[in-house]
């Protein structure tokens, strides 16, 4: 009867273990129960400094991370959970200058305004501007593989920082 008891104990402690652990996510993503698709609606670029193809590639990039980082299904229309809004600022800007009035180093900037809606939960939903940077070489062109680069990091950091305040809440 001991012999039971102890093996009851270990299989409910297993039990235990195992339930708590299968919310779990790598990413700090807390998808909501029943949530199995999203969607990312193409964002316009709104800026007054036009960079071709930079709607495009952004969009791209924000789908990427949420496919990567969840197992959510992307759809066309009638996702879950919607991404839309529009590039409102890319701006290349001095941001130091040398002895004879130059620029010594150069800002790429880039703002995103987002709105996410969770068709489950209403309240979830946001309207919030994400920006980040990319500093160069005053002496620098931006154009070619400096360009990419630029646009990636800035990328990287944005769409992260809207995955963070969507899906992993911080």
């Amino acid at each position: 009867m001991n012999k039971h008891i102890i093996q009851y104990s270990i299989a409910l402690l297993a039990l235990l273990t195992f339930s708590g652990c299968w919310k779990y996510s790598f990413t700090g993503a807390s998808i909501p129960a029943g949530t199995k698709t999203f969607q990312v609606n193409y964002f316009q670029n709104n800026a007054p400094l036009i960079e071709p193809g930079l709607e495009r590639d952004f969009t791209l990039a924000l789908q990427d991370l949420i496919l990567n980082q969840t197992s959510l299904e992307l759809v066309k229309s009638g996702g879950d959970l919607i991404y839309e809004g529009e590039i409102v600022e890319y701006r290349i800007s001095p941001t130091t200058a040398t002895s004879d009035i130059r620029a010594a180093q150069n800002r790429l900037s880039i703002a995103v305004q987002v709105r996410f809606y969770d068709k489950n939960d209403p309240d979830a939903e946001i309207s919030q501007r994400f920006s980040f940077f990319y500093d160069y070489d005053g002496n620098a062109q931006l154009v070619g593989s400096q360009k990419d680069t630029a646009h990636q990091e800035i990328f990287e950091r944005i769409t992260q920082d809207i995955f963070n305040a969507t899906l992993a809440k911080w």
